[in-house]
């Protein structure tokens, strides 16, 4: 596997052109976007992941090379629902999301990261419903499950689809940390979003 960034910008004046398939990773200001975006591409320091929330305010835009696989980029989203971040700088954060999300062709499905010990919030239930809408694949990807007890976790992950209102299918357990659950969440991308293997590689 091999990973890159390729871009970083606050809107679509500077987003790479399109051309490679896209994923997407959404979730709260501190999720661990970045942190889960390493372990999916493979690199331990590709993208910059802070304790700090609010700290993704851009685009990044990382291609990443699979072996049998065709490239995409993976593309780490702007958290939402920081509350020190002024009411206006969190509706243009969100405008730039929503406009990306409904305007990239290359978009081909996103991943929602859901913390698997706190309870889903209405910002995920509606941000689903929302991609549903516009017919945008989504896997969620439930982090930190290298944290409560191993018999408790298929549980929980159950309770946690059935509140998303999510298939089971559609919901994988990960760990950015130990790396658990990272290739049943390619595999699960690769579904929705019609990754083919790649015959050259």
């Amino acid at each position: 596997m091999s990973a890159e960034r390729v871009a970083s910008a606050a809107g679509p004046e500077g987003f790479p052109r399109a051309g490679l398939p896209e994923i997407a990773l959404l979730g709260r200001s501190n999720a661990g976007k970045s942190s889960l975006l390493n372990r999916l591409a493979g690199r331990r320091q590709l993208a910059f992941a802070s304790g700090k929330p609010g700290t993704t305010r851009l685009f990044h835009f990382y291609r990443v090379e699979r072996r049998g696989r065709a490239p995409l980029l993976l593309v780490d989203l702007p958290g939402y629902g920081f509350a020190k971040v002024a009411k206006r700088e969190r509706a243009l954060w969100r405008a730039r999301i929503e406009g990306y999300l409904e305007g990239r062709d290359a978009l081909r499905a996103c991943v929602l990261l859901q913390d698997v010990r706190r309870d889903v919030g209405e910002d995920e239930t509606l941000l689903l419903a929302w991609l549903a809408e516009r017919r945008i694949p989504a896997v969620v990807a439930l982090t930190k499950c290298d944290k409560p007890p191993r018999a408790q976790l298929r549980a929980r992950a159950a309770e946690l689809a059935r509140a998303l209102g999510v298939p089971p299918e559609r919901v994988v357990a990960t760990s950015a940390r130990t790396g658990a659950g990272v290739p049943d969440l390619w595999k699960a991308l690769d579904a929705v979003s019609g990754q083919a293997s790649d015959p050259s590689a």
